[in-house]
């Protein structure tokens, strides 16, 4: 019979609590990045946080998968290429769809939605002739 824990080592509690601090951080600065509102241009914002968060899946992938470079795991080499294959395609995927998003958004003016004018009925259309609409003064 083999006994688990000897066969593989599935770190020990200061290895995950690193793990676990390093992907806490590299949550809370994107985070903060966007939250507080930092001056800085919006390419380089979006690039540091796909960065920060591609840092964050090599941390899950040694930290808390295990993977390594010891010789006696042989799926290794191929579970990491395998690995930044997904993160360049969610990664490429998550950009491409953002960009079509924004492309294709219709614009919002932002003051008629704030000035009280009504939703849906800008002051310029005379509305007194569309159909279902009685404008009588008349309590009938």
């Amino acid at each position: 019979m083999s006994d688990h824990s000897n066969a593989h080592s599935h770190g020990t509690m200061n290895q995950l609590m690193t793990g676990f601090a390093m992907a806490v951080v590299l949550t809370l600065v994107p985070f903060a990045l966007v939250m507080s509102g930092v001056e800085m241009d919006r390419t380089l914002l979006i690039g540091i946080i796909m960065g920060l968060g591609g840092v964050q899946v090599i941390v899950h992938l040694v930290y808390f998968l295990h993977v390594n470079s010891k010789v006696e795991q042989g799926w290794t080499l191929t579970a990491t290429i395998f690995a930044v294959v997904i993160l360049g395609i969610v990664l490429a995927g998550s950009l491409w769809v953002m960009h079509n998003m924004n492309a294709n958004m219709l614009p919002m003016d932002h003051g008629e939605l704030m000035g009280g004018e009504g939703i849906g009925l800008s002051p310029e259309v005379d509305h007194s002739n569309m159909p279902g609409m009685d404008h009588s003064t008349t309590g009938n």
